[in-house]
């Protein structure tokens, strides 16, 4: 198995059993998902890094744990019981290894009547404190702590104390979007005010110039990175099951809307091991997607779910989550510049071609083992497996375990540090070495990069200067577009960050949210470099400028 060190120190740190190695792990995955039948067709799956499932999967199988899941979402109802029931059921998922999502948009607003002690509410931010501060003494199974995405509709009253929320550094354990609707996008358009309404009984507490709040929610990712912002109208006219109700949250990083008490497992193949000889193996990809497609659908059938109503529901629309990593990885070695036309064909001829093979392999296993229970009412006019059967995810660890680039993003940085367990590591793309020359113009190529993170200023030609282009260095808009590109033709969402320079101005920011709007992205979130004093990565390594 060709695990990189920082591979290996995370298996360590977080998936090993002890005792275990690497090949004992994915033994013990494999084994439990596969049984008899398929244990040794999902071991080579895995062993080979082709395929790898999300962390609760790799951390529980085959354990007394049992919870293999990562995404889930919970209602949160404008009661008390309601909201600490379900902050009950949130740790209980967190300590199980899975990540939540809420929506709060039906919470009464602050100040608003609470009728039994003639009293006034304290609105949704305040519970997400509560929320928030639970999640972080509950650690997953011992190992890390617990993520939530917290939402709030822009009708809410709330909605500019929501947007406010992390400026403060507080919800240090949520990522926040605000979800947006077509009304909202109306009253921009035409400069006009938004009503507030109240989610209790619906009355319009104010109205504000829509403008401003898309500048300020804009302002705020700026500053902090978040919010991000969902467009549930898009999200809801895509489901594939609209008469189960409306969807209004996701899971932590945006990529899997889900009806209350749904979860979902994900997975991703490693594209930049199915490039063989500078082309992309087709044949390869589509035994490892319908291998994927197999290996996600058993993980439902020996799943330990933590609710009886996440059972209920997860079982009735049986929604997979294959997606792809190494996207970058993929490109270089196809010799195509990610900041290109040809990238964002490539992109969308790719993610169809997966997205088919998925749902025809979906397809057969509904004829073989029967669709899921809600395909009445669905989209699927036949026989259907799952609800679902394609998402993007970001891949922050699989990645680093597979060694490539994550989910779709390009490479952010060539060389950077990272701590893993407590402990400051160094890395550096194996892409340089393999790619570009030891040495051009008198300078040592693996020496520059490893110090700057990025090949600006070496004396280049422009295809490998184009190639080997950095987040930042990546226009705002062809990251939209890219995000854009695989969206079509996946059945869930995209997570994708567009990373910006850290000149980058609030309007290009509000200008980024509009166009991902446009485009059909069902959300979309930025960052800017250095906006936050916790960023995990840097481009270019600390450690090695101090030893220089």
């Amino acid at each position: 198995m060709e695990i990189s060190a920082q591979g290996r120190l995370l298996l360590e740190s977080r998936y090993l059993l002890p005792g275990e190695t690497p090949h004992d792990l994915f033994s013990r995955v494999a084994g439990a998902v596969g049984g008899t039948g398929r244990s040794r067709e999902f071991f080579s799956l895995l062993s080979s890094l082709l395929f790898l499932p999300n962390s609760p999967t790799l951390m529980n199988a085959g354990t007394p744990a049992g919870q293999l899941s990562a995404c889930f979402v919970l209602p949160v109802e404008d009661t008390l019981e309601g909201i600490f029931g379900t902050l009950g059921h949130m740790a209980l998922i967190h300590q199980s290894g899975g990540g939540t999502g809420f929506s709060f948009s039906r919470l009464r607003p602050r100040g608003d009547a609470v009728n039994a002690v003639r009293g006034a509410a304290t609105g949704p931010v305040s519970f997400m404190r509560v929320f928030d501060a639970a999640t972080g003494a509950v650690r997953q199974g011992g190992r890390r702590r617990g993520a939530n995405m917290g939402v709030l509709a822009a009708s809410h009253p709330d909605i500019e104390e929501f947007v406010a929320a992390k400026q403060d550094g507080g919800l240090s354990n949520f990522n926040i979007s605000v979800g947006v609707d077509e009304r909202f996008f109306s009253c921009l358009a035409a400069g006009k005010a938004y009503d507030l309404t109240n989610p209790r009984d619906g009355t319009v507490w104010k109205s504000i110039d829509a403008r401003a709040l898309w500048r300020l929610i804009a302002a705020s990712a700026w500053a902090t990175g978040e919010p991000g912002v969902l467009f549930l109208d898009e999200i809801n006219r895509r489901s594939t099951t609209p008469h189960l109700g409306r969807i209004e949250a996701t899971n932590p990083c945006g990529e899997q809307p889900l009806h209350p008490y749904e979860s979902c497992n994900l997975g991703s193949v490693n594209l930049a091991r199915c490039v063989r000889k500078n082309d992309l193996d087709e044949d390869l990809l589509a035994k490892v997607v319908r291998c994927g497609v197999d290996f996600l659908d058993a993980v439902i059938d020996v799943n330990r779910f933590p609710l009886p109503e996440i059972r209920e529901k997860t079982l009735s629309t049986r929604k997979i989550g294959l997606g792809v990593m190494g996207f970058a990885g993929a490109l270089i070695r196809l010799g195509i510049p990610y900041e290109s036309d040809e990238a964002l064909r490539f992109a969308g001829s790719l993610m169809e071609r997966i997205q088919m093979t998925a749902r025809e392999r979906s397809e057969e296993l509904g004829r073989e083992l029967g669709s899921f229970p809600a395909v009445e009412g669905s989209v699927f006019s036949g026989e259907m497996r799952n609800a679902t059967v394609t998402t993007i995810a970001p891949t922050g660890s699989i990645h680093l375990i597979a060694g490539t680039t994550s989910g779709i993003e390009p490479v952010f940085s060539l060389a950077y540090d990272r701590t893993i367990d407590g402990r400051r590591v160094s890395v550096a793309s194996d892409l340089v070495a393999g790619f570009l020359p030891k040495r051009v113009g008198g300078r040592d190529v693996a020496d520059h990069v490893r110090r700057h993170g990025t090949v600006a200023g070496l004396p280049l030609d422009d295809h490998a200067r184009d190639l080997f282009r950095t987040a930042t260095e990546i226009a705002p808009e062809h990251h939209v577009r890219m995000q854009a590109a695989f969206q079509k033709h996946v059945d869930n969402a995209v997570s994708k960050t567009v990373n910006l320079p850290q000149s980058a101005t609030v309007d290009e920011i509000a200008s980024v949210f509009s166009l991902a709007h446009d485009l059909g992205c069902k959300g979309t979130t930025v960052y800017r470099y250095r906006s936050r004093p916790d960023q995990i990565y840097s481009l270019g390594c600390d450690l090695c400028r101090i030893d220089g």
